[in-house]
Order: structure tokens, then sequence, then C-alpha cells
């Protein structure tokens, strides 16, 4: 078990990063200390901010020699509380946050090697820089950072065509529990040598090793895109409309977006510069974006043929196709801005499942009579990826309803609606991960066999258990 440390621990600590890669004083290390939602608020006697893999080595070295915790710390968005330190103020924080170059970038072989400190803006923009495409998208991108989107094997808008970022990767830089370097950074896309180690510590939210570095997967930057904002009736036409699509125009259809009318509504209300060109009439609304290196691929006109014939058949209600990318950049806006307008309307309940693409309907309708049963403060705002079958099944307190009733509700209808999410073939995390916020749930509801695999991977690899304990994994 982790222990306090000692001052001569701490001390030693400072001489691993230099007289500018530590903070101590209550008021520096207070941005670190709590989550994103405001969920966790916890201590820390030091934050250390390395600059290179080699200065994380030697903090694991010294922390896995004195039995003292350490928790990674990247751009802070996530939500479950992967990245903050305990209560105990017992647990160092490692921000990546100086480790931030991009080491390499290979046009020819369409990849690139970055450091985990650099947000995801900044590994886009290095891309685009080379004519090329990085493509996970969040709408956190501008904090957000390549260690978490690892740590987290992040999702976003862009799955249905390109994956999670696990899809992403061709190979990673880790330091373990115990200081070694485990340098694989190879940029293959064949490479069939044992076990494939680096696909351990993507989605392992730091409790595995401490990713430092990633040769990630470039792609053509798209010279054709279409854009449209569509009004349905039900969630059982995106399924309609999405098969049509996909089945016109294959992988080039790159985001599917579903948002019930009330994200809508807040979005305009609390968001500036957020307007809705299609009004309030339509119940939900899908976002569809489709792309293409060839700039002769004409898909406006394609998506215009596609959307005309589903609404001659009733799958479509309403739509609006971008005429420049202004408009394209408002839709998104629309969309990205629904987390900041349930932020602003008040307080949530927030669950980020996922289904087999074909049961969202189910999902949504099921799992509104579940809210409308267990939580009758709260409106239903369920949102996000219906091409990949990813769904934000939020709920947002009603005007007027009591706070303390309506948050009160959070532990019986999350376990209702993750009954509900199992029922359907599907999962408790889509794209956030477990962190702390989830820890005892995924225990309660893994396969026994599966969950057994992942402990004994945790004692093999950090036996002393320094490396972000109580994340992803109960202590057993």
């Amino acid at each position: 078990m982790p222990r306090p440390p000692s001052s001569a621990t701490l001390t030693e600590l400072k001489a691993a990063v230099g007289p500018s890669g530590w903070l101590d004083a209550a008021s520096d290390v207070a941005p670190y200390l709590t989550d994103f939602r405001h969920l966790y608020q916890g201590a820390t006697p030091l934050v250390l901010r390395p600059r290179s893999a080699e200065e994380v080595a030697k903090i694991l070295s010294i922390c896995n020699r004195d039995e003292v915790a350490v928790v990674p710390h990247g751009g802070n968005t996530s939500y479950c509380g992967g990245a903050t330190p305990d209560e105990s103020g017992s647990q160092i924080v490692v921000s990546m946050q100086r480790l931030n170059r991009v080491r390499h970038i290979d046009a020819a072989n369409y990849s690139m090697i970055v450091e985990v400190g650099c947000t995801l803006g900044g590994a886009q923009a290095a891309a685009r820089e080379a004519n090329r495409l990085f493509p996970l998208s969040l709408g956190s991108e501008g904090t957000a950072q390549i260690g978490g989107n690892l740590s987290t094997n992040a999702g976003g808008t862009a799955v249905l065509r390109y994956g999670m970022m696990r899809d992403l990767v061709l190979g990673l830089e880790v330091v373990l529990a115990d200081g070694r370097l485990l340098s694989a950074l190879k940029s293959l896309r064949k490479d069939n040598t044992g076990y494939d180690v680096k696909s351990l510590f993507i989605g392992a939210e730091g409790t595995l090793g401490i990713i430092t570095a990633a040769s990630l997967k470039l792609f053509p930057l798209p010279a054709d895109t279409a854009t449209a904002l569509v009004g349905i009736d039900l969630p059982s036409h995106a399924l309609d409309l999405l098969a049509r699509l996909r089945s016109a125009a294959g992988d080039q259809v790159s985001s599917f977006e579903l948002m019930p009318r009330i994200a809508v509504q807040m979005t305009v209300k609390y968001v500036t510069g957020v307007a809705n060109p299609l009004a309030f009439d339509s119940p939900w609304y899908l976002l569809i974006e489709l792309g293409s290196p060839n700039p002769q691929q004409n898909l406006t006109g394609l998506l215009t043929s596609e959307l005309a014939d589903a609404a001659a058949a009733g799958t479509v209600k309403d739509a609006m196709l971008a005429t420049s990318l202004a408009q394209a950049q408002a839709m998104w806006k629309l969309r990205e801005s629904v987390p900041e307008a349930q932020r602003r309307h008040g307080a949530s309940i927030k669950h980020d499942v996922s289904v087999p693409v074909s049961a969202i309907p189910t999902l949504i309708e099921k799992g509104t009579a579940l809210a409308n049963e267990l939580a009758p403060e709260g409106d239903v705002v369920s949102y996000g990826h219906a091409g990949d079958g990813n769904l934000h099944f939020n709920l947002s307190q009603k005007p007027g309803a009591d706070f303390k009733l309506f948050v009160g509700r959070t532990h019986a209808l999350e376990h209702a609606m993750f009954d509900l999410v199992e029922s359907l073939g599907g999962s408790i995390s889509a794209e956030h991960g477990i962190g702390r916020l989830k820890a005892e749930e995924f225990a309660r509801r893994a396969d026994p066999v599966e969950l057994r695999v992942m402990h004994e991977l945790k004692r093999a690899l950090d036996p002393k258990g320094i490396l972000n304990p109580g994340k992803v994994l109960c202590a057993n």
C-alpha cells in the first residue's frame, strides 16, 4: 500500500525535476486538486512538472522505491475524476503539461510523434501544417491533452469513420511504475512481433504506466466536405437515414450526431453566437458531415440527393446544408456547445453510455421512462454520437425543482440506467473512462474473469500500487 512521502522523498523529487519543475504553495497546486465537474476535491503536498521522459522515470523510480502514490495530470477535462488526487494529501501529482513537443512528422508515412502534454488542438494544427489530418475531435480539444486522450481511449465526433484513440495509435513511449522506460514508438502499420503491449496502456488511465509520447496515425486532409443540420421526428428515423447514407457514401460519412429539441433550445438560450437555422419545430436533430480528400467528389450534391429521397420517404422533416465554412462551423458550434449550455442551465445527472446502434431508439425510450419515474425533477437531454452508438444520456434540473432532491436521485437512476444499458448489450462507459466515479460500478458489473485478468496485470506492472490508486480498479 502507498504511504505518505517523507520530507526527504519530497526533497529528492524536487531535485529530480529542477527548480522550475515543481509547485508546493497552496495557491499554485489548487488548480490540480479539483476535477472538471467539481465532483472531487483532493489534496497533495507536491505537483511535479517534468520536461522529459527521463525526468518522469526519475520520479517513478523514487516513488516506487518509497511507495508513494502518483497521480498523472493532463488538461483536467476528465468527467470521471481520473486525474484528481484523493483527499489524504499523500499522493503526488505529476503534471504532463511541459511534455508538449511535436517530436517528428512523417508526412509520407502519414504519422507523427507527439509528447503527451501537447493539446489535441495543437496536434491537429501540427498535422494540418504538414497537409495531413489527425481526426480525433472533441469539444475540449483546446485544453484536452494527448495523454488524457490516450489514457481514456477518447472518442469524439469522428469515431464512425476513424475509430477511437486506440485505433489511431501506432506506438507508445511509457514509463513503468519502477521507472523503466518502455520505448515502443514505432510508426508501423504492420508489426507482428509478439504481444501488442502498447494497447495495455491505452484506456488504463495511468494505472499501469505513465505514457510520455505517442506515434499517431495521420490521414489526408478533406478537400471536399458536406455538412447538414437535419430535423427528424423519431430516433428510429436517424437509423434509417444513417443506413441510407452509409450505403451511398461508405466511410465518407465522418460524423452523425443526434440532439433532442431541448438540447438545441438550451444551447441557443445560453451560448452566445449560437442559432438554430431550422427553428424549434423538430423533436430531434441530426448534424451530419461527409468528407473526402477528392475535391471533385461533389459530396454536397450526394448529401442533397440522399436527404431529398429521405424526405420523400418520410424519414427527414427538414434540412439545411451548409453553403459556406462559416455555416458549417455554426452548425458544429450548436452541437459542441450542448455541454456548456447544460452547465449554465443548472445541475445535471450524466451518463456516458453506448449500445449497439440498432438499440439507440430503445435506449432513449426506456431510459426516458426510467428518468421520468426515478428523477421527475429533471428533463432528459439525450444527445451524442448516434453513428457509433454512444449517447450522453443526461438529465438537466427543471426550473424551480429542488436541487438537493434532484441530485439525490443520481445513484438510483444510475443503477437503473446501467441495468438497462447492460440488458441492451451496451457499456456503462463509452468514451469518458472509469476514473474514480465509476470504479465501484465497474467492479460490480464487469465479467469476473476479465476483471481478475485486469487485477493480475495491475499487480504485475505496478506491484506496489503507486500508479493512480483508486481509479478504474477498486482495491481487492
